[in-house]
């Protein structure tokens, strides 16, 4: 017993044991139950398993509440509306590398299973990593709030960007270069053993991995934000870690609800933009009022509003648009 009350990383083991529990009873029934066969998941169900993740995560504030303080509680809820806001992003470059590489809907789920697997072992690696250089030099806090005020800054200003050419990646490049790939699909495999220019038989990758690899190379392009923004709201790894997985446990079923209406947030560009800005400025603002840190409540509170106010500019000026394809 007393093994479960030992602190890893500032928290009881056994709180971290609950939340491993639940992510991999959530992993298990959706591989094992529920997309057991490759189908295509239907917007509908895709809503309603939006709903499941998005209460799920919302639930787990709860737990957070119970076993630690307001001030953590609200720290989580933060932590988990900015990640899932910067989701949508993520989701609009998965769209892409799908219709790239021509992956049909039925086949989309394994790779996003896959996928979400594969972010949460490196969101964990980077946490850890993070966390660490944090407790040994908290000045790091402010390079990475002035990194996300450089980052809103410049993605408020930018222009309309076209499609990235996915022909020009450098991962994509690397990838066909030391790997055999396959030019098509073979159902809904990764690799495949075919005989090579020689007859002999020989492993191949095919398209549906390298999306696989695309979509982690990207994951780890959008952490590069989303890991310093948490880290400037809290700097607690349990909060960081729970807050991060749960925003993109239900990132699969938020892809096959969102992808098809994307263009309809069109200005929530300019929200996550100011909102960027805000979380990184908190560190400075508290400093320069002389507050220990930024009030949590106040920051949950101003980043509903940002977001809000974004989605409802983009729903009413983007209401009767037809996307272009």
């Amino acid at each position: 017993m007393e093994i479960l009350l030992t602190l890893f990383m500032g928290t009881p083991v056994w709180m971290w044991l609950v939340f491993i529990g639940i992510v991999l009873a959530l992993l298990a029934l959706d591989l094992g139950v529920f997309n057991k066969e490759d189908r295509e998941i239907e917007i509908a169900a895709s809503l309603k398993m939006s709903a499941f993740y998005i209460s799920l995560g919302l639930a787990f504030s709860g737990f957070v509440w119970w076993q630690m303080t307001p001030e953590a509680t609200a720290n989580y809820l933060t932590a988990f509306v900015i990640e899932k806001t910067l989701a949508l992003d993520n989701i609009f470059v998965i769209a892409l590398i799908f219709s790239f590489f021509a992956i049909p809907r039925k086949y989309q789920h394994r790779v996003l299973f896959w996928g979400i697997l594969g972010v949460i072992v490196l969101r964990g690696i980077m946490i850890g990593l993070g966390a660490h250089i944090v407790a040994s030099y908290g000045w790091v806090l402010y390079v990475f709030a002035a990194f996300l005020i450089f980052t809103g800054i410049k993605m408020l200003f930018a222009g309309e960007d076209e499609h990235p050419d996915m022909s020009r990646n450098p991962i994509l490049r690397l990838s066909k270069k030391y790997m055999r790939v396959t030019d098509d699909l073979h159902g809904n495999a990764f690799f495949v053993r075919l005989p090579d220019k020689t007859g002999k038989v020989v492993r191949f990758a095919t398209p549906l991995f390298l999306a696989l690899v695309m979509i982690e190379f990207a994951d780890l392009i959008f952490a590069v934000d989303s890991v310093p923004a948490v880290f400037t709201i809290t700097t607690d790894p349990f909060i960081v870690y729970t807050s991060n997985i749960f925003a993109i446990l239900g990132l699969r079923a938020l892809f096959f609800s969102l992808s098809a209406i994307l263009h309809r947030f069109a200005y929530l560009k300019y929200a996550l933009s100011i909102l960027l800005v805000f979380i990184g400025s908190k560190i400075f603002i508290a400093d320069l009022m002389g507050w220990e840190k930024f009030p949590p409540a106040w920051s949950l509170g101003i980043t509903f509003a940002i977001l809000a106010a974004g989605i409802i500019v983009s729903l009413i000026k983007t209401g009767g648009k037809v996307e272009r394809v």
